[in-house]
């Protein structure tokens, strides 16, 4: 993440603070970061810098007016107008990150080569849960190349205890030996 998502994240993530509207900023930020990813033309056209930022902050306007908040719209244009609306991914992650750093909401990922159960999701949130003290959000992924276990990835944290990782460490050692 860049310094200047840190920034601009962190300073939407204090307004919505002093607001009290970091659960609407979230949801819309999310929304619309969303929105942006599924339509990257329009993304790419408002980052074109032969369109005069008024026009392209017109829109922004135009488009989200009315459906956010105006903090959000605010922000959009100050990205767009700045050069730096390729960065609102990043935004949204510090955001996100300082959001759940107040409400000590850990995200965790686990990646499995078969899908888990509901019950096993439960049972492994409920574990993360104890053993960090903190409300788990997890999401799950599957990866057929794991071919078994589980690798949990949190806090810029990974715990690999995959097949796949136990393959590679044991293709390694095989390598290591002198015969």
């Amino acid at each position: 993440m860049t310094q200047v998502a840190k920034i601009y994240g962190g300073s939407l993530y204090d307004l919505a603070l002093s607001e009290q509207l970091e659960d609407r900023l979230l949801e819309e930020l999310d929304q619309v970061w969303k929105l942006m990813e599924e339509q990257e033309d329009y993304l790419r056209l408002l980052s074109i810098p032969s369109i005069p930022k008024g026009e392209r902050c017109g829109l922004i306007q135009e488009a989200l007016g009315g459906q956010v908040h105006p903090y959000l719209i605010n922000f959009l244009k100050i990205l767009c107008e700045n050069g730096t609306l390729s960065q609102l991914k990043d935004c949204a992650r510090e955001f996100r990150r300082r959001y759940n750093l107040d409400r000590g909401i850990l995200e965790a990922k686990a990646v499995t080569a078969l899908a888990l159960t509901p019950a096993q999701e439960k049972a492994l949130t409920q574990k993360l849960e104890e053993i960090t003290g903190k409300q788990v959000c997890l999401s799950c992924r599957v990866e057929p190349g794991v071919l078994g276990g589980i690798r949990l990835e949190m806090d810029g944290v990974q715990l690999d205890g995959t097949v796949e990782r136990r393959l590679s460490e044991l293709k390694s050692s095989i390598r290591r030996a002198v015969l």
